[in-house]
């Protein structure tokens, strides 16, 4: 992979391994859970990778690590620079405060209040936008040029893609330790940086497992991308419960992996991610934000038959705020 300073190449398995090596001992080895409740509710032989456990709540840490802890100690003076709707800003304040970076994220202003506080509280300055009107990339790329930061993208760079592959590999390796392998993994997709990574890994070790994004009904680029063969965007900036999930479209370097190695999806509407968070939280005991349980939410629809076979949810994130969660679960 190149350095960080460079171009950007496409990232591969052995990128993946590479990221894990670096995460040993840093990200939390996330446990996937089964419960014969929920193989009733679907048929299949179902598993759940926690990255609500994950540091940060989410998966978001483990791209973030993996990115700033490669930057070169000579390029590290004037910190690092995000823009995220909630959980990349927490990963990336954690990752380099315990690095010893500073860090700004540029965060949406309706971002949920919980996902701001815990920005701030794991280091990270907050400079707040307007979604609907205002470009974060540019907000974002104009604070590092003045800071001579270095910039963290959520998904379309290598090393974030090759950290959260990290979840794939492990979710491979964990299941192969039960003597199973995947037939099918459900990754939640925003930007696509956690479905092209998981890919990478999953498809290495289990190349007949087929791998299916999960997204907000409205904000189903993936789906449509994969039916034209190019990245398509989204028509609406705002508008779905899963707030982590609405990227305007696919990320370029994301895309060129997920169309070659997932190439179909699905979307959930925010009824049927309401009826999975509050599924989640009833029958497992697990708080799950909006956007952490879509891929859930599409298993227990049934849009992708498992019946009989072994299948993965990634639960990405629970970060969720405690009044919409009240609401969901009530």
């Amino acid at each position: 992979m190149s350095d960080p300073s460079t171009p950007v190449s496409i990232p591969t398995a052995a990128d993946v391994d590479a990221a894990a090596s670096r995460l040993a001992g840093v990200a939390v080895r996330t446990p996937l859970i089964s419960s014969p409740v929920l193989d009733e509710a679907t048929g299949g032989h179902v598993f759940l990778k926690a990255e609500i456990l994950q540091r940060t709540g989410s998966f978001k840490f483990r791209g973030a690590y993996n990115k700033i802890s490669s930057i070169p100690v000579d390029a590290r003076a004037g910190g690092v620079v995000a823009y995220s709707s909630g959980n990349h800003a927490q990963g990336v304040a954690a990752a380099a405060t315990l690095l010893g970076l500073r860090s700004v994220i540029v965060m949406p202003s309706d971002a949920p209040r919980l996902k701001r506080e815990r920005t701030k509280a794991f280091g990270g300055e907050v400079v707040l936008y307007d979604r609907e009107t205002e470009d974060r990339e540019a907000i974002g790329r104009a604070i590092a040029q003045e800071r001579k930061a270095v910039l963290v993208p959520p998904y379309d760079d290598p090393y974030v893609i090759a950290g959260q592959g990290t979840a794939g590999r492990e979710i491979v390796e964990d299941l192969s330790a039960l003597g199973l392998l995947p037939d099918i993994v459900l990754v939640n997709a925003s930007g696509g940086g956690l479905t092209a990574g998981v890919a990478l890994a999953v498809k290495e070790r289990a190349p007949k497992a087929e791998i299916y994004t999960a997204e907000p009904a409205g904000f189903d680029d993936h789906v449509r991308s994969f039916a034209s063969g190019r990245r398509e965007s989204n028509p609406a900036m705002t508008g779905s419960i899963c707030d982590a999930l609405m990227a305007t479209s696919p990320g370029q370097i994301t895309f060129e992996i997920t169309k070659r190695l997932v190439g179909h999806g699905v979307a959930c509407t925010d009824e049927e991610v309401a009826r999975a968070v509050a599924f989640a939280f009833r029958e497992l005991k697990l708080v799950v934000e909006p956007g952490g349980a879509c891929g859930l939410a599409a298993l227990l629809e049934r849009k992708v038959d498992v019946r009989g076979r072994v299948a993965v949810a990634v639960l990405s994130g629970g970060n969720v705020d405690p009044e919409l969660f009240a609401r969901l679960v009530g």
